[in-house]
């Protein structure tokens, strides 16, 4: 009887100490709005420009970002990173006759790696700073949320890789990074980012943004 229940303790133990070893690790930042104030910005987000406010339709709310002028806005948040992290939010846009929208997500601050999509070409495409890094296809629908995700991970060489990754609702998220580059120099330590230039005068929103440590396993 005694050795029974060792050998249930020890089932329960290691039980135990799978489900702790499986649990998800906690985001460094995450904001879904839900308990925001409306036409406000959340505290502790800092508008670079452009008019942010929180909105809400259909039960949902989501920072917002008007339709004009037709300049490139942006918000920082989170805690300022340098590597081994990543940022995730949904974005939501929608074309006008020949004219799209152009969104996306960075890190390393104002200066740093930007995630950008680019429905006019339709691309996705990688910016450190002003300068054009990589561009992919990507095929996008006007009127459908779509998830971005960008990372930053450190190698055992001392290098850096920088990936990410795009889709829209509906669809499943892809297995594989859609970008992928390689850079010899450590990343300048900066704050989360989300961007947005309403080329086709119509608003773009964004939800959903969290800050999580880059799973390094990850291929």
């Amino acid at each position: 009887m005694k050795n029974t229940f060792v050998a249930i303790l020890a089932v329960v133990g290691v039980t135990g100490a799978m489900q702790i070893q499986a649990a998800p690790t906690a985001p460094l930042f995450a904001e879904n709005f839900e308990k925001s104030v409306l036409e406000k910005v959340p505290e502790g987000m800092l508008v670079l420009d452009g008019e942010f406010a929180v909105k809400a339709e259909g039960g949902n709310k989501f920072l917002e970002l008007p339709g004009a002028p037709l300049e490139t806005f942006g918000v920082l948040f989170g805690p300022s990173q340098s590597a081994d992290v990543t940022v995730s939010a949904r974005m939501h846009g929608t074309g006008k006759g020949r004219r799209f929208p152009v969104f996306g997500v960075g890190l390393n601050g104002v200066g740093g790696y930007r995630l950008q999509v680019v429905p006019a070409k339709k691309a996705l495409d990688l910016y450190k700073g002003e300068e054009l890094k990589l561009s992919v296809p990507l095929a996008w629908e006007s009127g459908k949320w779509t998830n971005l995700r960008l990372s930053i991970r450190s190698l055992n060489e001392g290098s850096f890789v920088i990936v990410g990754k795009a889709w829209q609702e509906g669809a499943a998220e892809p297995a594989a990074w859609g970008i992928r580059h390689t850079e010899a120099a450590a990343p300048i330590a900066g704050r989360a980012s989300i961007w947005g230039n309403p080329f086709s005068g119509t608003a773009i929103r964004f939800d959903d943004l969290s800050i999580t440590p880059a799973d390094k396993t990850a291929k």
